[in-house]
């Protein structure tokens, strides 16, 4: 692998009730909407030691997202100036890369029921990462 180059593999995929990106709410927390993560045979090991209370950080590749696009109105308002992405939650960005905290709800053989997500149905999850409790660094 050189420098340049990137290599990822979905370690699972979003089985949500929203279908069209239309329908998803801007935030998870805007509609608190529960979807499964069905993790692939290849890392359900993985994800083993996941439990129900467990809050968890989910990197998922926003596919449906356009990657051409740099600057937006903040949540589609067209009354606010224009905005760098990187500046914004906004879905379209050179790597669409979504970052969503969730409350794992219940764990089944090799699936995560989650909840708030507002991925669509079928959104690749690249990664899954715990919550850590604040350190007091005193």
């Amino acid at each position: 692998m050189s420098a340049g180059e990137l290599v990822m593999h979905p370690v699972g995929y979003v089985e949500s009730p929203i279908k069209e990106l239309v329908d998803a709410p801007l935030q998870g927390d805007e509609g608190e909407t529960e979807a499964w993560i069905q993790l692939t045979e290849a890392d359900q090991r993985a994800g083993s030691d996941l439990r129900p209370g467990d809050r968890v950080v989910l990197l998922t590749w926003l596919h449906a997202a356009s990657r051409d696009v740099l600057a937006v109105h903040p949540r589609g308002d067209r009354t606010r100036p224009a905005a760098g992405v990187f500046s914004t939650r906004s879905e379209d960005r050179p790597n669409p890369i979504g970052l969503h905290e969730v409350e794992v709800l219940s764990v089944e053989r090799g699936r995560l029921l989650v909840r708030p997500l507002e991925a669509i149905d079928g959104t690749p999850v690249v990664d899954i990462k715990p919550v850590l409790a604040p350190v007091n660094r005193r």
